[in-house]
């Protein structure tokens, strides 16, 4: 006997099938979703709440898990904390955090002298005085998001003088930025305010000039202006414009200050201008006319006393890029060769300073740095006595500083930073990441597998779990992470949120597929345009293998995916659904056909050298029409699917993941969707909403593959 009146389950939102005609290349399409894309239609919206609240009960069961794993990511957070603070100038920077308060706050305090190089050593912040003495507060991320559900900072320099502060904000999550200008004694701003610029505005030397990025209307940075403070902004010079849609456009300062420097770059191909600093307002030369499918990156460096630019390239067959270098006066002269090409090493960056160069590189499929001391010992390559890692520089603006800053990570290592003395080798531990509650990394294993895809390649997978509760060979609750695209790599990365999972006897593992950087461009190039499909095929193998060594079952593995990634996730449940016990997908580009179609659209055409041009070409039209998720759902028994995504997404519109799920639903798919109505491409702002979001996907996760979700043994 009931205690009451049974309430029946909720019914699934159905959307309305319109049919809209798609013709292409004699091909036709219907599409009965498309009138989801009209953002600002009272009935999308209602469609989209009606989503959310359709999925909120679906998921309600979840809810004491959720707070469970929100609670764990908190208690092992150290909420009132530190970044290692980085010398500037007169001043060590840094960026704090105070419990219970979503945003970081930045700050700064004096050296002790010209010669202070040693970072102040950090120990438990103290949240009765938790900055270090003599502490400016520069901008408070908490006051400056005060009043807005979404926050973003997307540029944040300091005049060379250190008076000034030039910093942007968005609030709406579309990555239109608004930039002001603080005199930081009195921490009142100027009347300078700049509207809708892309990220990454900076001061000249001289602190007289901001130089700024704009979008076209299809959210392409575009042009490079210049503002001198004081003005209005109808006043200020349109210095750059980049008309090849293709093409991006970024402005920026070499570490010497010596040099402002414009780059334009497609996916394929760069053209970088160079303008010597002192003359803020002169011509831009250009470094290397560009040529299609040539890249190159530019830094400056003084070599025997000569002006020098270091130019890492992948021209003339150099595939995996070499290094050379060129007079700064004479760019397109003589080149001297530096570093020659090596099929074997891809390298992916140079940085200068004064008396060193830092040279960072990926081999056997994992980061690694080396110093070049200006001397006769050549590089040095650091070392590190893991088997899987991550390793960078980062923190250096200063071109004399005798010390290299690094990090350092893996599975089991929470993020460390170092500063490496490089005159001595010596390493100097500055900071680990604290993980509250007894962390204790020797619980953990961290291994690589193989995978053989269908034409043969071999295909690596990363995997850390629990000593204690996972024994290879004993099929395990797994979930594995994909990507494959744009030669992004996903290094192996401690992350405290994930031991809510690793601690319920999960097996986390990363596929590291074809599209991706982690063996090369070639890896890279084999798993983009018609070669796109490799990376689907790859990451179903490593599914597979993972089933075949005994690490899981299908009614355990769980996929994750996001943006790129999310396209790959809805690709392989169409191919390989049987494989998988859910799939969860976060804002997915699942409507790729539809958006590389149009060039109107953000980003579209600077996309068609990732993705291939299907507007213009009909082969790459049928080639992607293969494998889009949205053209390609069927009837077939599809594992449960959640497709996160947010309203104000300009990256991946959220009507790709609306379509998705509503095409799903038409074949009896259990799909779900959960739109974010504040938020952007990086999904909700605040460092506790983010934990709230990651706590919702993990219940999920955890339910999907079937885990008891009341056990945690931490």
């Amino acid at each position: 006997m009931t205690s009451g009146p049974i309430t029946p389950p909720i019914a699934a939102p159905l959307a309305a099938r319109r049919p809209h005609r798609r013709v292409h290349h004699d091909d036709v399409y219907i599409d009965d979703y498309e009138w989801l894309r009209d953002k600002d239609s009272p009935e999308v919206i209602a469609h989209l709440e009606a989503e959310n609240s359709y999925t909120d009960a679906r998921t309600a069961n979840q809810e004491p898990l959720r707070k469970q794993i929100f609670d764990e990511i908190k208690n092992r957070t150290q909420e009132t904390d530190l970044s290692v603070p980085v010398r500037r100038g007169a001043y060590w920077y840094y960026t704090r955090t105070v419990e219970g308060q979503e945003y970081g706050i930045h700050c700064r305090a004096p050296i002790s002298g010209p010669d202070d190089w040693s970072a102040p050593l950090l120990g438990d912040a103290d949240p009765a005085s938790p900055g270090l003495p003599g502490e400016q507060v520069l901008l408070d991320d908490n006051a400056e998001a005060a009043g807005h559900e979404f926050f973003s900072l997307g540029s944040f320099d300091l005049s060379e003088d250190g008076t000034q502060l030039l910093y942007a904000v968005d609030v709406e999550g579309d990555e239109r930025y608004t930039i002001r200008v603080r005199t930081i004694a009195t921490g009142e701003n100027l009347p300078d305010v700049i509207t809708n610029t892309s990220a990454g505005a900076l001061f000249d030397p001289s602190g007289r000039y901001v130089f700024y990025t704009t979008v076209d209307d299809a959210w392409r940075p575009d042009t490079v202006w210049r503002h001198e403070i004081g003005t209005a902004r109808d006043a200020d010079t349109s210095i750059f414009r980049e008309s090849d849609e293709r093409f991006w456009v970024g402005v920026g300062i070499t570490r010497s200050r010596k040099f402002l420097m414009i780059e334009a770059g497609s996916s394929v191909t760069t053209e970088s201008w160079v303008l010597n600093a002192s003359d803020p307002t002169g011509e831009f030369e250009v470094v290397w006319p560009r040529q299609d499918n040539t890249e190159y990156d530019v830094e400056h460096a003084v070599i025997d006393n000569e002006d020098r630019l270091l130019i890492v390239h992948n021209g003339g067959g150099a595939v995996n890029f070499e290094l050379v270098s060129v007079a700064a006066q004479n760019p397109q002269g003589e080149q001297r060769m530096l570093l020659p090409h090596d099929p074997k090493i891809r390298l992916e960056g140079v940085d200068a300073f004064a008396d060193f160069l830092v040279v960072e590189y990926r081999r056997d499929g994992l980061t690694r740095l080396a110093i070049d001391r200006h001397d006769a010992s050549g590089l040095t390559e650091l070392d590190f006595d893991e088997p899987l890692f991550a390793v960078g520089s980062a923190g250096n603006p200063e071109w004399t500083q005798p010390t290299l800053r690094f990090g350092f990570t893996s599975f089991v290592t929470p993020s460390t930073v170092f500063d490496l003395v490089v005159a001595t080798g010596e390493r100097r531990l500055l900071k680990q990441q604290p993980v509250l509650g007894g962390y204790d990394a020797g619980r953990y294993e961290q291994r690589r597998e193989w995978a053989t895809a269908d034409d043969g390649t071999r295909v690596p997978i990363s995997l850390v779990y629990r000593r204690d509760l996972v024994t290879p060979g004993t099929p395990a609750p797994t979930l594995l992470y994909g990507y494959g695209s744009y030669e992004h790599s996903i290094d192996p990365g401690f992350g405290i949120a994930r031991l809510s999972l690793l601690d319920r006897g999960m097996v986390f593992a990363i596929a590291h597929v074809r599209g991706g950087g982690e063996l090369g461009r070639t890896w890279y190039e084999n798993g983009k345009t018609t070669t796109k499909r490799n990376t689907f095929t790859d990451f179903v193998a490593c599914a597979q293998h993972l089933i075949d060594a005994g690490f899981t079952t299908p009614a355990q593995l769980v996929a994750e995916g996001g943006s790129a990634g999310g396209l790959l996730m809805g690709a392989v449940a169409n191919l390989a659904p049987e494989l998988f016990a859910g799939i969860l997908a976060e804002v997915p580009f699942v409507d790729a056909l539809t958006s590389m179609l149009d060039p109107a659209l953000p980003l579209t055409v600077i996309e068609w050298d990732e993705w291939g041009n299907p507007l213009h070409d009909a082969e790459v039209y049928a080639y992607m029409k293969s494998y889009s998720p949205v053209e390609n759902v069927r009837a077939v028994s599809y594992p449960p699917i959640m497709a996160v995504t947010s309203l104000n997404d300009t990256r991946v519109l959220y009507v790709e993941p609306a379509k998705w799920v509503a095409k799903l639903r038409e074949v009896g798919a259990d799909a779900l969707l959960k739109t974010e109505m504040s938020a952007g491409h990086g999904g909700v702002s605040g460092r506790y909403s983010a934990w709230h979001e990651r706590a919702f996907n993990y219940a999920w996760i955890l339910g999907a593959a079937g885990l008891n979700p009341s056990e945690s043994d931490s």
